[in-house]
C-alpha cells in the first residue's frame, strides 16, 4: 500500500472514530438530560428492600405515575428480586389531591400479611414519593382506609414512615424474647407466658409489640386471653418511664370470664417487664376520666402487681 493511500486509509478511520465518539456524546447527553428515579422492589428472601435506578424525560404527573407503577411491576429476567405489583392485587384507581396521592387497591390486597406485606408498601411509597407534587400517600382497598396486623389504620406515609430514628431502613428485623401476662382458667389470677424468639420489624416499638402480642392472645397451653380481640390500638407511646396505652372502645367490651383487675395488670405486668417502663397509663379514645367496665377508674397510673400471680 502507498503512502497516500496509507494516509487515506487513516483519514478515514480517524473521521470514523470522530464520529462514533460524537454519536456516544450525543447518546450520553440524551441521557443525562433525563431525571433519575429510584425503584424499588423485595428482595427474593423478602427480607429487604432494594433499588435500581430508572431515567426518563417524562415530567407530567400522571405520565410518570403510569412509568412508574409500570416499573413496579416488571418482573427482574434473572429472577433477581419480587416486583412489588407483579402480584394478583392490583391497583383500582388513585387521585392525588394537595400533595396526597390516595391508592386504592382490589380485595386481593387483604391476602398480603406480614413482613411482605410492609416490605411491598414500603417499596411502592419509595417509589411514588418521588413524583413532583405527591408528598405523602395513603392505601386504601376496595375504598376503605388499610390496617395493619392490629385492625390499626396504617395512615398517611411518606419515605421516612420506613426509617428507624437511628437511621436503620425497612430492612431491620429483630428477635425479641417477650414476657406476657395472660390469665388463669378461672380468670381471677395472672399466669406468666414466655414467648421466644418473636420476630418484628424494627419500625414497631417493643411497647406496641406487647399490646398487639396480647391482643392476640397467648399461645402456650394453660394460658387464657385477657384482651378482647375486636379491641383497636388508637396509640402507644413512652415518656419518662411511663407507658401510655390508648385503645379504642371495643376495649370496654369483655368477651371473656376475666375480672376487670386481670385484664389490666395483664397489660401493666407485661409492659413493665421491659426495660424502659416503670408504670402504664390505659385510656380509651384518649379518655382516662372513665372506669374500666365501670369498676376500675382508667385515672390511676397502674405499677406491677405480682400478687395476682397464680402460684404453680
Amino acid at each position: 500500500m502507498g503512502k497516500l493511500s496509507r494516509l487515506f486509509f487513516n483519514m478515514v478511520i480517524l473521521c470514523m472514530v470522530v464520529v462514533l465518539a460524537a454519536c456516544g456524546r450525543e447518546e450520553q447527553v440524551q441521557v443525562q438530560s433525563g431525571t433519575s428515579y429510584e425503584i424499588y422492589y423485595v428482595n427474593n428472601d423478602e427480607t429487604r428492600i432494594i433499588n435500581r435506578q430508572y431515567v426518563t424525560e417524562s415530567e407530567d404527573t400522571e405520565v410518570l405515575f403510569t412509568e412508574l407503577t409500570g416499573q413496579l411491576q416488571a418482573r427482574s429476567e434473572k429472577m433477581e428480586y419480587q416486583a412489588p405489583l407483579s402480584g394478583e392485587f392490583s391497583i383500582s384507581g388513585h387521585v392525588l389531591d394537595s400533595g396526597l396521592l390516595t391508592l386504592d387497591f382490589d380485595e386481593k390486597y387483604k391476602e398480603l400479611w406480614g413482613t411482605k406485606e410492609v416490605l411491598i408498601r414500603a417499596a411502592i411509597v419509595r417509589t411514588l414519593v418521588q413524583i413532583p407534587g405527591v408528598e405523602r400517600i395513603t392505601f386504601t382497598v376496595a375504598g376503605e382506609p388499610l390496617a395493619d396486623s392490629s385492625g390499626a389504620a396504617v395512615g398517611i406515609m411518606t419515605a421516612d414512615t420506613f426509617i428507624e430514628n437511628a437511621g436503620n431502613e425497612i430492612n431491620a428485623y429483630e428477635k425479641v424474647n417477650l414476657r406476657l401476662y395472660f390469665a388463669n382458667e378461672e380468670g381471677n389470677l395472672l399466669v406468666e407466658e414466655n414467648q421466644r424468639n418473636v420476630v418484628y420489624n424494627s419500625n414497631i416499638s417493643l411497647e406496641k409489640l406487647v399490646v398487639e402480642k396480647l391482643i392476640e392472645g397467648p399461645k402456650a397451653e394453660g394460658s387464657y386471653p385477657t384482651i378482647n380481640p375486636a379491641a383497636k390500638i388508637v396509640s402507644v407511646t413512652v415518656k419518662d418511664g411511663t407507658c401510655y396505652v390508648n385503645l379504642d372502645e371495643a376495649f370496654q367490651n369483655q368477651p371473656y370470664n376475666v375480672t376487670s383487675e386481670v385484664t389490666i395488670y395483664s397489660i401493666t405486668n407485661s409492659l413493665v417487664e421491659l426495660s424502659n417502663v416503670n408504670k402504664v397509663q390505659i385510656s380509651i379514645n384518649g379518655e382516662t376520666n372513665i372506669s374500666y367496665r365501670e369498676n376500675m377508674s382508667l385515672n390511676n397510673v397502674f405499677e406491677r402487681n405480682l400478687d395476682l400471680l397464680a402460684v404453680e
